[in-house]
């Protein structure tokens, strides 16, 4: 039972987890990262896309201290994106969502959080201009933030999440159980295999 729980711990961490960061980040193909705030000066990004790069996923790096932003309950940034005068998509991040922030050195106490501004699912070829501004939060000592773009990503499961939390739950709930009553389910000790008590010299029975 307990090897059983284990497979289901692991697959549900495989669905629920894995799956969901590893089509967030690596599915399609890089089309391009570009820098929008630098030196305490935002600035939009254009960037040209085609029909073929759909469906484009957008993704926002924030290089900031760590513990102001994993505490953050307020919008870090927005992010517009428009062509032709009309808006393709629309976000608020948080980045608080970020459980494993990559270091920017071993030095500096800066973190790179990564949030996902959505998904243009279909694209009108021409220039896409793209603006990142300031949220509400307070005291966000942001270094610098970049705008990465994926084409051709796949698409989460809407159901991967909640299954593989489920997967998760059983299999540890199942590993707990095996643990305590496997405590019970011990063979008696025989008294056989315990060294008889010495009888002579200190601490002998007898003399």
């Amino acid at each position: 039972m307990r090897f059983l729980s284990v497979l289901v711990l692991i697959a549900g961490a495989a669905i629920g987890v894995f799956y969901p960061w590893a089509v967030s980040n690596f599915s399609g193909h890089a089309i391009g990262t570009w820098r929008v705030y630098e030196g305490g000066r935002f600035r939009p990004a254009t960037v040209r896309l085609a029909a073929r790069d759909a469906p484009v996923r957008v993704l926002v790096d924030l290089t900031a201290r760590a513990e102001r932003v994993a505490s953050q309950q307020h919008t870090v940034l927005t992010l517009t994106a428009a062509s032709g005068g009309r808006t393709a998509l629309a976000s608020t991040l948080s980045f608080n969502h970020a459980d494993n922030p990559r270091q920017v050195s071993p030095q500096l106490p800066d973190k790179i959080f990564r949030d996902e501004a959505g998904v243009i699912e279909t694209v009108t070829p021409g220039a896409y201009v793209f603006t990142v501004g300031p949220g509400d939060a307070d005291g966000i000592d942001m270094r610098a933030v970049d705008l990465i773009l994926r084409a051709g990503t796949g698409s989460v499961d809407e159901r991967a999440k909640p299954a593989g939390y489920t997967l998760m739950g059983v299999g540890l709930a199942g590993l707990v159980l095996s643990l305590v009553f496997g405590r019970g389910n011990k063979p008696p000790q025989n008294p056989n295999s315990q060294p008889p008590p010495p009888r002579w010299g200190r601490g002998g029975s007898q003399r």
